[in-house]
């Protein structure tokens, strides 16, 4: 995996030419948790450069989003990520792109993990970490609510709905669905932590990963999953200034770069 500084990318060319008619780019857009959601700022300008490529780009509103978090468990999201990538084949997309920020990182690797389609990952300040909620005081409420709901399923109450808690970004916040739900979004052991589906990805996709230097999770993404994905020369590290939000907007000229390199395209 090669690790690349922000500078190191900065006098590279912008933009690429588009690709050929016969292969063409379709790009996945999975937006981060609640309160995110497609609507949120930092998506447009992605969305635009990308289209203005030629790229056929989707930017639906997820199951984690303000407007339906948390709904259902996490094999319905993952049916959705992969109706999503149909559609955009049905499109005319020869070549797909899964783009995810925050909780929408999880939700891409999972979804190559599990064998769905995707030629690249993109993967904007990575979110969601189930496992660090039992290494982070910080995240101990969430920690509780996992206890809790393993010991309502434990106890044939996994279909009840009750209320525990999410940390997003350092805000506490509800989450009321049933236990089962609960747990295939926030169990360590689940294809929702990244950790999980990082050594499961297939050898030969591409992964970028770009996080800001003020992220919280800045100095832990490498033992986090970085270091787990499988060998492959296209794959890298982008480290650049600012925070969680700002990634996808600094990130955009060297994603749009990368993308038609680690395509082939």
């Amino acid at each position: 995996m090669k690790r690349r500084s922000f500078a190191s990318l900065a006098l590279l060319p912008l933009f690429t030419r588009p690709a050929s008619a016969a292969e063409r780019i379709g790009v996945l857009m999975l937006h981060g948790k609640n309160p995110g959601g497609p609507a949120s700022p930092q998506y447009q300008p992605v969305k635009t450069a990308m289209e203005q490529q030629g790229w056929l780009v989707s930017l639906p509103d997820m199951p984690w989003s303000r407007n339906r978090y948390l709904q259902g468990h996490w094999d319905g999201a993952m049916a959705e990520v992969a109706q999503h990538v149909k559609a955009l084949q049905d499109q005319g997309a020869t070549r797909i792109v899964i783009w995810g920020h925050s909780m929408g990182v999880p939700a891409a690797m999972s979804h190559a993990a599990r064998g769905g389609v995707a030629h690249a990952l993109v993967l904007m300040a990575p979110g969601h970490v189930p496992r660090g909620y039992f290494t982070s005081p910080s995240l101990a409420p969430v920690r509780d609510s996992i206890q809790s709901a393993r010991e309502l399923l434990a106890a044939g109450k996994g279909d009840e709905t009750q209320r525990f808690l999410d940390i997003n970004q350092g805000r506490q916040q509800p989450v009321v669905t049933t236990a089962k739900n609960f747990l295939s979004y926030f169990d360590p052991e689940s294809d929702a932590d990244m950790g999980v589906t990082a050594p499961r990805l297939p050898p030969g996709l591409p992964v970028l990963t770009a996080i800001g230097e003020k992220d919280p999770l800045f100095s832990r993404v490498r033992a986090y999953y970085v270091d787990r994905l499988p060998a492959n020369p296209k794959t890298q590290l982008l480290e650049v200034p600012g925070g969680h939000l700002e990634t996808p907007q600094v990130a955009l000229d060297q994603v749009m770069q990368w993308i038609p390199q680690a395509l082939g395209a």
